[in-house]
């Protein structure tokens, strides 16, 4: 403060206008009277020349014509006439006075001290509560460095300034700048919408070069909060001063456009003036360097850029731009430019001799010093030098070369300033009553909560003194050999989001709709995640382990599957596990099922086929009760496999291994009595030896103690080590989990139980092949070896397959016992249906003895002596009780010779005698 009351006092001794200077017509180079006089504070011109020269406080010098802010400030000129003219303020007529500020702050300041001087000078106050100058309010500055400037010094008159394009988000700041306000928003808003412009684009390598005034540097570090937000990255970001001179400026531009060029980001952010950019553009062009640029409030409509020579060569342009609004009335305004009557506009006069006065001499390669420059010299019509007075001559060059919507907010500046006058000064439909000459903080208090509406819009002030409305999203759309701004969408600050209204535009980088990229790695996919190397935005993607998913783009880390779902390696979305079982509805339990009932049914029949042939001689050679037992045993076993189907339980578990246990134990005890028996009767034996043997031959004490074992084996199964549901969980990369029966923690129940079939199977196959000889009429030991081979096959490769493949155990468990139960039923019991149905039932005894002695020669079995219930056969030869069996064993004697010892046995009545003869 003690710093800005010693620049005031050193303003307050100077003149406002004084000496040799004509300041009016150097800097405020327009005015008009009226009852209450508006302020406007635009750059006519682009620079000041040489102000880092400047030793002394003399007056600046301007140069470049600014013909996008004169075109502006003529807006604000004829909204005023306009408001004038409709009596809008009855009886009170509004007046201007427009200042050049070069886009300079100093200058502005200059300009200021001008507007507010009274009686050609300014005084020093305590209190300015009372302050009353001739300049109520001032519209403007353009650039937020200027507008910074002249608000802190407006702030001790408390002397509002508005403006329609210094959108710096320091300005929103009461506290240092409680005197300002804004038609647009603020460059928070700007910022925000550019990083979701970039983010909905899929843009996070970018770079950005910035001006070294307040507005970039603001705006830049604005950006980096956002670029932060929105998941991007900075490759570099540059610096443009303004304050330097040709030459110097030259050679930073350069060193800036080799950076651009040298990097991998496509995209580039520029937040600077329109000059620079043109300066910047230009040597894009000559290197003919191609990128996607996005503009910054500053420049993203400036037609002088679009209307570059070259300009298509840079690439995608896009930008935000604000409200924006053509009006007829001010485009016939710009073809007519007359002076307000009573007043003056010299900027009018200076634009008219750049546009008609005709100076052929400036075209030549030697141009004298007084001439324009050659941006300026465009601006000359082809008819000039046939014009007498340039100052009587009008054209539509201003409508045709500039965009004259641009001007929306500076005409809406003037009207909120109208509709506060209007209350301020307590206006009704025929006069105003209150005080015009009052202190410019009552004015400041009545912009504060004006709202009004304009063009079928409504607006109004925030707290921070700033309009919240919305962006225009553009497109530099190609136009010949130049751009014309295409609208796409817009920028609602609300929602803060980007909405597009046309998607299907061309993009230069591409040569078609495909959006150009520039990133610094590939998005990662749903499923995947940013693994970050050495930039946030420069990473590998890693797939989702399994129980994580990412459902987005770009994210950083997977999130757990919730609620008992799962997924598998870079999956984006989480599902609930599928219950694997033998379910009813599906067909391969259906044919499981369907064979172990056609298995039941089979035996079934072959059981009526053995009852109603029970007397038939093959049947009694099957012995029949035996085998109905092993029916029953194998109905068992078959009826097990029904219980295999469905969901699994604790019940059913056990209930199926009881089931086939001890179904199929029944049925290989039968097995193992008729191998039993045959091994008893037709191998030779002592007769100690066959005695005892002899009394191990009881049939139903066997069957019953085998398979009692068997059912012991299963109650200690029971008891320590229970089959039960499998609780495993399911493996990581399994989206199925299995719902099976686990036999035991051990197995060894299990293990046991199969063991004890087996070894049941061995014994039964190995009687069985000691007797392979004997002829199939008095024993079945060929059907048992069959089916014990296969029983013992099946399972020995059911077992590694049960343990390899654990999901399909119930399956492979399933398959074992139909087919190995299949094997007996079609072993030992179809032959027998075949004998019964298709052979003869009857058998001679003689063609019985005959297959055995062509077996038994030269060397014969020995038949011992037994007490073994064989079935009766019939002798065709003759009718009586009795018959003798001879047969031939041979024997070694004690002299080394070979000996035959002869039995003869005597069958009578089902007893055994026998009689033995030695002959050497």
């Amino acid at each position: 403060m003690y710093r800005l009351l010693s620049a005031l006092i050193a303003l307050s001794s100077l003149q406002a206008c004084g000496g040799e200077c004509d300041f009016a017509h150097s800097m405020c180079g327009a005015q008009a009277s009226g009852d209450v006089v508006i302020g406007i504070l635009m750059p006519c011109h682009h620079k000041v020349k040489a102000p880092d020269k400047r030793i002394r406080p003399e007056s600046y010098h301007c140069s470049d014509f600014d013909l996008r802010s004169f075109m502006r400030s003529l807006a604000m000129i004829h909204e005023i006439e306009e408001i004038n003219a409709a009596g809008f303020l009855p009886g009170v007529r509004l007046g201007y006075m427009m200042c050049d500020t070069c886009s300079f702050a100093s200058t502005a300041l200059q300009n200021v001290e001008y507007m507010l001087a009274v009686n050609s000078s300014l005084n020093v106050n305590c209190d300015y509560s009372d302050f009353r100058p001739r300049v109520k309010i001032i519209l403007g500055a353009q650039y937020s460095e200027v507008s910074i400037a002249v608000a802190r010094l407006l702030s001790v008159y408390m002397i509002p300034l508005m403006s329609s394009t210094s959108s710096a988000q320091d300005l929103s700041d009461k506290r240092r700048y409680p005197g300002f306000l804004r038609t647009i928003p603020s460059d928070k808003h700007q910022t925000k919408a550019i990083g979701q412009l970039m983010h909905y684009f899929g843009w996070n390598w970018v770079g950005v070069v910035y001006g070294d005034d307040e507005y970039g540097s603001a705006a830049f570090q604005s950006f980096l909060k956002d670029a932060e937000e929105n998941s991007m990255c900075l490759n570099y970001n540059e610096v443009l001063p303004d304050s330097l001179d040709n030459s110097q400026r030259f050679q930073r531009i350069k060193q800036v456009a080799e950076r651009i060029r040298s990097s991998t980001a496509r995209v580039v952010l520029l937040i600077l003036k329109p000059v620079l950019v043109e300066a910047l553009f230009k040597e894009m062009i000559r290197t003919n360097t191609s990128r996607t640029w996005i503009a910054s409030d500053a420049w993203s409509r400036s037609r002088s850029i679009a209307q570059m020579e070259g300009i298509n060569k840079v690439g995608d342009i896009l930008g935000f731009t604000f409200v924006t609004g053509k009006n007829e009335s001010f485009d016939e305004y710009l073809k007519n430019l007359t002076v307000t009557p009573g007043g003056y506009n010299h900027f009018i006069e200076e634009y008219k001799n750049l546009r008609f006065n005709c100076t052929p001499e400036c075209f030549s390669d030697k141009a004298p010093s007084y001439c324009p420059s050659p941006d300026e010299l465009k601006m000359k019509a082809d008819n000039a030098c046939n014009v007498k007075d340039p100052q009587e001559q009008n054209d539509d060059h201003l409508v045709t070369a500039l965009d004259t919507s641009d001007a929306f907010l500076h005409r809406l500046s003037v009207w909120a300033t109208a509709n506060a006058l209007k209350k301020l000064l307590k206006c009704n439909g025929s006069s105003c009553l209150g005080e015009i000459n009052f202190p410019p903080w009552k004015l400041l208090e009545e912009l504060k909560k004006v709202q009004f509406e304009f063009e079928n819009s409504s607006f109004i002030f925030d707290k921070n003194g700033d309009f919240e409305d919305s962006y225009n999203l553009i497109i530099w759309e190609k136009d010949g050999d130049h751009r014309r701004f295409l609208k796409i969408g817009n920028y609602y600050l609300i929602n803060k989001q980007i909405e597009l209204e046309k998607k299907d535009f061309i993009w230069f980088s591409t040569a078609n709709t495909t959006i150009p990229l520039s990133r610094c790695s590939e998005r990662c996919a749903p499923g995947s995640f940013k693994k970050i190397l050495n930039a946030s935005c420069c990473h590998n993607c890693t797939l989702c382990v399994a129980g994580t998913f990412s459902a987005e783009w770009d994210l950083r880390t997977c999130q757990r599957c919730p609620n008992g779902t799962w997924s598998l390696t870079g999956w984006s979305q989480c599902k609930q596990r599928q219950e694997s079982f033998l379910r009813w509805s599906d067909p391969l339990p259906i044919i499981l099922a369907a064979a172990a009932v056609f298995g039941i049914l089979l035996l079934f029949v072959t059981f009526i086929i053995f009852l109603v042939n029970r007397n038939s001689p093959p049947m009694k050679r099957a012995e029949v009760r035996l085998s109905c037992v092993m029916m029953a045993g194998l109905s068992v076993s078959f009826a097990s496999v029904i219980w295999f189907m469905g969901r699994p339980n604790v019940h059913l578990c056990r209930a199926r291994q009881m089931m086939y246990a001890l179904g199929f134990t029944l049925c290989m005890s039968c097995v193992l009595v008729k191998a039993f028996r045959t091994f008893l009767a037709f191998l030779p034996f002592g007769q100690l030896t066959s005695r005892r043997l002899h009394k191990l031959y009881k049939p139903l004490v066997i069957v019953i103690v085998i398979t009692s074992l068997q059912g012991v084996i299963c109650l200690l199964w029971l008891i320590f080590d229970s089959p039960d549901v499998d609780d495993t969980p399911p493996q990581p990369q399994s989206m199925t989990h299995l719902i099976h029966c686990r036999e035991g923690h051990t197995y060894i129940g299990f293990g046991v139980m199969l063991s004890y079939i087996a070894l049941l199977a061995l014994i039964g196959f190995l009687l069985a092949f000691k007797g392979r000889k004997v002829p199939q009429e008095f024993s079945e030991t060929g059907n048992i070896i069959f089916s014990m081979l296969m029983y013992l096959f099946i399972w020995v490769c059911f077992i590694p397959v049960y343990i390899i493949n654990n999901e399909s155990s119930t399956t492979v468990q399933t398959s074992a016992i139909l087919v190995s139960s299949y094997g007996i039923i079609f072993c030992h019991f179809s032959p027998k249906c075949y004998q019964v149905l298709l052979k003869s039932n009857t058998e001679t005894l003689e063609r019985i003895l005959n297959k055995w002695r062509a077996i038994s020669s030269p060397k014969h079995d020995v038949v011992t002596e037994m007490n073994i219930d064989f079935p009766r056969v019939t002798v065709s030869a003759e009718k009586s009780d009795s018959f003798i069996i001879s047969s031939t064993s041979p024997t070694v004697c004690s002299s080394g010779t070979l000996c035959i010892s002869a039995y003869t046995t005597l069958v009578k009545k089902r007893k055994i005698t026998h009689t033995r003869s030695i002959s050497c």
